[in-house]
């Protein structure tokens, strides 16, 4: 039996992709959430779930962040994007983040069946009208970036790793042994020298790259009046 975990806290809505399911997978178990933290409790104790249908907006997540969390704690769990958000850059940013699909909340019952099914078979399923970002302008991205992440001091290294991972300011404070207030300041100097204008997008172009070790730059340039 195919099992599903619809992650989404407008039960109207888990009514409604509950129906799509059913139309694709007739007799498929349907377990629900209403938030990441109750996504992570139901993962806890039930085994053999098969694909994860998330909403981007739920009450403890933003942006990316649910899904990096859910993708951090179960890596093996296909996820895909259910979201009234339909921008091209955002539907980029889930694939790159490794999203199993981006299913638009705007598509018809029997589109989201098809497009489950899709996923389920081994498909990436993104919305109609998507354009992939060329394959040249993506490397050069991806090259300029690695050359600002030289810029970033091991300590920057890490909450840069423990950011692109999920973890929220007050875990990743609490891992690194800071203050919360110097984990803000540290993220904040990371956009500057990435050029980067949000966390989200921090998120998604350092998945596209490795990081450089922290170990291995134990001398780093040091900018006066800035965290270390």
């Amino acid at each position: 039996m195919t099992s599903f975990l619809i992650i989404d806290d407008h039960p109207l809505f888990r009514e409604a992709l509950g129906n799509a399911v059913r139309l694709a997978l007739p007799e498929a178990r349907i377990l629900e959430a209403m938030s990441i933290e109750d996504a992570l409790r139901v993962l806890s104790v039930e085994r053999g779930i098969d694909l994860a249908l998330l909403d981007l907006s739920l009450p403890d997540a933003t942006g990316f962040s649910g899904f990096l969390r859910l993708r951090e704690t179960y890596p093996r769990l296909p996820v895909a994007i259910v979201s009234s958000e339909e921008d091209q850059h955002v539907v980029r940013e889930a694939l790159a983040l490794g999203a199993a699909g981006y299913l638009p909340k705007s598509t018809s019952k029997r589109e989201l069946a098809q497009s489950i099914e899709g996923v389920l078979g081994g498909s990436v399923s993104v919305p109609k009208d998507f354009v992939a970002e060329p394959q040249r302008k993506r490397a050069d991205s991806s090259k300029a970036l690695r050359v600002k992440l030289r810029e970033l001091t091991p300590q920057q290294l890490r909450v840069l790793d423990l950011l692109r991972r999920g973890y929220p300011n007050r875990q990743i404070a609490q891992e690194l042994q800071l203050a919360e207030s110097t984990v803000k300041a540290h993220i904040t100097e990371i956009l500057r020298k990435l050029g980067l204008f949000s966390r989200n997008k921090a998120i998604v172009e350092i998945g596209k790259v490795d990081l450089p070790d922290p170990r291995q730059r134990p001398h780093p340039r040091i900018d006066r009046g800035r965290p270390q």
